[in-house]
């Protein structure tokens, strides 16, 4: 990326931002500039365990990062409840977005920030990583190949772990005040925006939650699951979980073909990664076996896919930055239809599993 590199500040020292403050390292046109925290002593610590340059800084406040005139960007990874009033205070800096998800506790806190980015001139993106891996690519070609795959039909999607008992007891992920919508609103965002991107994004009519989810005694979801309807007969169902072994599996089957994949937020391998895809499957003579097989097909990569993230947005703020482009609107319109799915799902939840229509607002 030619100039000079985009100049990174993080809002927290979450768990998830060493990954981010790695990828930052890694990517082409990226660089790490400053760090705060509620503590100027954690902020430096932080900075010091994950590689930040000589003379980035570390600060014991948000505000700082927000009011240094050198920071082109921020990430924020800090809790969900806490998006709506620092996202839009970035957008409000001029400073361009990267919002960890799920990135507002509902789409009308998300109308807020995409409207602080958009009055600003600010780009915007969620933190969805696998959707910036070469693999994710190569899947879509193969969807969108007529030929090879035909028409979307079916999509089944399920993203589970079994969290520990101090993670669901102590984790911001099952707590009220921090991260309200639970299980949902972290592994069935992937979830949900695996089923969109399956579907061109194309929205369902409606939604119907599963019955039986699983909740705290603080009412937060800890696994629930739900189907999705468009008005052409697609059909799509989605199971998310901290109570169950790890699984991240996409299914998209269409009238010629099918993609299958087990690792779809986190690849097995951080520098290759593959899929399944099957096309005109049919039994031998004897139905022993089918014929032909799925193929597999393997993509390497010379980054992890959280740096692939980090080089697309610097390269969209360097273009916005050096040569007066408006920001790619791409991103939050695709952030704004996973949240418009993730709040249905939850209102079909606490409506007793009725339909919920989903309406782009």
């Amino acid at each position: 990326m030619a100039g000079d590199p985009i100049r990174f500040g993080i809002l927290g020292c979450a768990e998830i931002a060493r990954k981010v403050s790695r990828a930052i390292t890694l990517a082409p046109g990226a660089s790490l500039h400053a760090v705060g925290s509620r503590s100027a002593d954690k902020a430096s610590s932080f900075a010091s365990a994950n590689g930040f340059p000589p003379g980035a800084r570390a600060y014991g406040s948000y505000d700082a990062v927000l009011d240094d005139p050198d920071v082109d960007a921020v990430y924020v990874p800090l809790p969900t409840s806490l998006h709506v009033k620092w996202a839009v205070l970035a957008a409000q800096k001029k400073k361009h977005l990267l919002l960890e998800k799920p990135v507002a506790l509902n789409s009308a806190e998300l109308d807020l920030i995409l409207e602080a980015c958009e009055s600003n001139g600010v780009q915007f993106m969620d933190s969805t990583m696998w959707m910036h891996h070469p693999r994710t690519a190569k899947m879509r070609e193969f969807l969108s190949d007529s030929q090879q795959f035909g028409e979307l039909r079916t999509v089944h999607t399920c993203f589970t772990f079994a969290a520990d008992p101090d993670f669901l007891e102590n984790d911001i992920r099952v707590k009220p005040d921090l991260d309200a919508l639970g299980a949902l609103g972290d592994t069935g965002w992937y979830c949900i925006r695996a089923i969109l991107w399956a579907a061109d994004f194309e929205l369902p009519k409606s939604v119907i939650a599963l019955r039986g989810p699983i909740l705290n005694r603080a009412g937060i979801i800890l696994s629930c699951g739900s189907s999705l309807y468009w008005e052409d007969g697609k059909v799509a169902t989605f199971h998310c979980s901290f109570l169950e072994n790890l699984t991240m599996d996409i299914s998209a089957i269409g009238t010629k073909g099918t993609l299958r994949l087990h690792d779809f937020v986190i690849p097995f391998e951080e520098s290759k990664a593959s899929f399944s895809a099957a096309t005109q499957s049919g039994f031998t003579e004897l139905v022993t076996g089918w014929v032909p097989k799925p193929s597999e097909h393997v993509v390497m990569t010379d980054l992890p896919q959280e740096a692939h993230m980090v080089r697309e947005f610097s390269r969209l703020v360097a273009s916005i930055k050096n040569n007066g482009s408006k920001p790619e609107t791409k991103w939050p319109t695709i952030s704004k239809k996973t949240q418009l799915v993730l709040d249905a799902v939850k209102a079909s939840i606490e409506r007793g599993f009725e339909p919920v229509e989903v309406a782009i607002s």
